[in-house]
């Protein structure tokens, strides 16, 4: 199909994107990547009279050490965060599930900030942004505002990115020396998760002194396996210690029910593939 018309906006600031938002209101989409939103527009399921493509605003790229955190611009694509070594040694995790995202035509258009706004529950950044407790820069006209990855996701495609604002970084605490693994069960490559699990674990002599688990496709939103994380500690980084402890992964969840499996299959998945994480990350 082809899309119903709109007009289209290329600012190359903040500024002026968030002028350019002001301006259009609820009649106006911002585009980082486009690869959800351009399926959106082709089927018609959405027929917004502006487009404000954020491509062309460099501010919004790249990869930065800030001491204690990494940070990652919005518009960054997944293709830079995979060649990026910063991320790799400090955030593992989000390194592994990009490496499952679609495949490499994808991930050089898509940007983590786009798909972290689009907030599809099955979709494979959400859940290691919570694993690891990420922060997110939020620019509206009142200036900057930070919120914790516990109140970014707010329920189904939605965010704590309020009307007129636009998510401008993403800040993430170092993880380094922590392990990390990404399980991801799909039935087709290249497929949305049915579900996956974002571990990261830090290990002292043999024994789980921290964990950090999201799940991805549990509920309406990125969800944290808290139980688990409480559960993982102090206990030794074996299969049947962490069997044991990972037996509740899916308590607290509501996954959907749908032609891949009802809810009850993906509480299943969830348990099987945290064990399978967490021994991973754990080095087991």
């Amino acid at each position: 199909m082809i899309p119903a018309q709109f007009d289209y906006l290329a600012p190359t600031s903040v500024a002026d994107a968030l002028s350019a938002l002001a301006e259009a209101g609820d009649d106006a989409k911002v585009m980082g990547g486009g690869q959800s939103l351009l399926p959106i527009l082709r089927m018609r399921l959405n027929a917004p009279e502006k487009i404000i493509d954020l491509g062309r605003i460099e501010e919004l790229r790249g990869i930065r050490d800030e001491g204690d955190h990494v940070v990652i611009g919005a518009m960054t694509t997944y293709a830079d965060v995979l060649a990026s070594a910063l991320v790799r040694q400090h955030a593992g995790v989000l390194t592994d599930a990009i490496t499952e995202v679609a495949d490499p035509q994808i991930r050089h258009r898509g940007t983590v900030g786009g798909a972290l706004v689009h907030a599809d529950p099955a979709g494979d950044v959400g859940a290691p942004a919570l694993a690891l407790d990420t922060e997110f820069v939020i620019t509206g006209p009142g200036g900057d505002r930070t919120v914790a990855a516990a109140d970014f996701f707010v329920d189904l495609f939605e965010t704590a990115v309020g009307e007129g604002e636009l998510l401008t970084s993403i800040r993430i605490p170092k993880h380094t020396g922590w392990g990390s693994r990404y399980e991801k069960f799909v039935r087709v490559a290249h497929q949305w998760s049915i579900v996956a699990v974002a571990a990261t674990v830090r290990v002292e002599g043999g024994t789980i002194a921290e964990a950090r688990i999201g799940l991805t496709n549990m509920g309406s939103t990125p969800l944290r396996a808290t139980a688990v994380e409480q559960a993982l500690v102090g206990r030794a980084a074996t299969d049947d210690a962490v069997r044991e402890a990972c037996a509740a992964a899916a308590d607290g969840t509501n996954p959907p029910s749908d032609l891949n499996g009802d809810a009850d299959y993906r509480k299943h998945l969830a348990t099987v593939l945290t064990r399978r994480a967490v021994l991973a990350a754990a080095g087991g």
